[in-house]
């Protein structure tokens, strides 16, 4: 077992698992921590990615399920570790990236570790510290309105000193520019200095490439999925040379399609507005869910007739204004309703005879995946960057499940992502 990862939702972990598979790791996303090893280390994976549902957790629990799942990791021979966030740096200034980060270090007997966010194929880049999408600031996006974690400041540096008691200091483009050695030279400056986490500019994947190679020394790093590229283009990293990538698995049979959509993100709300021209749409009412009315049961007699003749769109996708702004009239618990709403939705929709599902957002595909009893996933074809189709084991039958981060994929997606199912 090359790499030990842990995500912090299932989106990301499926992002990680799909970039890890590109470069030829054989590797398998489990749900959660599984009770034993056995099955994984039968599988030939030589990486595993345990996805969690910690990135909005109270910090306590984000903490207690990140070292209960690197104790796992540890048990069944993994060497090398991953922390994997998403590359919008998804965070409070309590946590949940800071905290987390802290306990696996303590746990590994580490003094020194990367923050590297950066993700250039899906336009994230970090310049002199800043966290970029596309040309535009983070606190300048839509991020800034984010239900769960509003990002107001795109200084990754700041950003983690507001979450760790750790120091927190900076490798910049230039010194990135100048190759691994240069990096690893600076690496060893800054923890002699006595800091513990050094967040890496990075521009694109020649800059991923180089960081990699210089963290080759490091048992764990903490970064989004771009830092794949380069860390397993080590040596170390790879002893027994390349493989397929994928683990054998049953390829699910077909099935009704249907999309559920709970992210209220900029690029999924631009996939519901594509998608409601061409499929049928049931709106999945905020309000409705918190008076308690049966949105389950209208939203499956809905689709019932529907299935047969193409995909069905059901979303609980808002214009990110329209939550700010609904936020103070609502529960506090109003977005696990909807979850649950969602997840009740897809698990219906499954018994109904949909096998092939897209889920959009990061908390409603932790919360579908839980409702459907999917104990892990094997990784398919890429749908775009950071999205593929996977197959899932644990279900009595085998389900085309694609996660999508609620920030990811083109206007498009959910038209186009059914081509690339084999």
């Amino acid at each position: 077992m090359l790499l030990g990862c842990i995500a912090d939702d299932f989106t990301g972990g499926t992002d990680l698992a799909s970039a890890l598979v590109a470069q030829g790791i054989r590797t398998v996303q489990v749900i959660g921590v599984p009770d034993t090893g056995e099955e994984v280390v039968r599988s030939g994976a030589e990486a595993v990615v345990i996805a969690l549902k910690t990135r909005t957790a109270p910090v306590a629990d984000a903490v207690e399920q990140s070292l209960t799942a690197l104790r796992w990791l540890r048990e069944i021979g993994c060497e090398r570790y991953y922390f994997k966030y998403c590359s919008t740096f998804d965070s409070t200034p309590a946590g949940n990236i800071g905290p987390v980060a802290d306990a696996l270090m303590d746990a590994l007997g580490m003094d020194f570790t990367v923050i590297c966010p950066a993700l250039p194929a899906n336009g994230r880049t970090v310049r002199d510290g800043r966290l970029f999408v596309g040309d535009v600031p983070l606190d300048e996006t839509s991020m800034r309105q984010h239900p769960l974690t509003p990002m107001d400041d795109a200084n990754v540096v700041r950003l983690m000193r507001r979450q760790t008691a750790s120091r927190v200091g900076l490798v910049g483009h230039r010194t990135v520019a100048q190759g691994p050695e240069r990096i690893r030279a600076e690496f060893g400056a800054l923890r002699s200095a006595g800091i513990r986490f050094a967040v890496v500019d990075a521009a694109d994947d020649h800059d991923l490439l180089a960081i990699g190679r210089a963290c080759a020394d490091l048992p764990l790093v903490t970064a989004s999925s771009g830092l794949a590229i380069g860390l397993t283009d080590t040596p170390r990293a790879r002893p027994h040379g390349l493989t397929d990538g994928h683990p054998h698995a049953p390829v699910p049979f077909g099935g009704a399609r249907a999309v559920l959509a709970g992210s209220c993100s900029a690029a999924t709300n631009a996939q519901v507005e594509a998608a409601r021209a061409v499929y049928p749409t049931f709106p999945v009412d905020p309000c409705a869910v918190v008076r308690g009315e049966d949105v389950v049961t209208a939203a499956l007699r809905w689709a019932r007739p529907l299935l047969a003749d193409g995909p069905v769109l059901l979303h609980a996708t808002q214009p990110a204004r329209n939550v700010t702004a609904a936020k103070s009239r609502l529960p506090d618990d109003t977005p696990s309703r909807i979850e649950d709403t969602l997840a009740s939705i897809a698990r219906g929709l499954v018994d109904m005879g949909v096998g092939r599902l897209i889920v959009a957002g990061g908390e409603t595909s932790g919360a579908v995946v839980g409702s459907l009893g999917v104990t892990g996933l094997a990784i398919g074809p890429e749908i775009s960057p950071g999205v593929p189709w996977t197959w899932t084991l644990g279900t009595p039958r085998p389900l085309a499940l694609a996660l999508k981060s609620g920030n990811f994929g083109s206007r498009d997606f959910f038209l186009d992502a059914w081509e690339r199912l084999p």
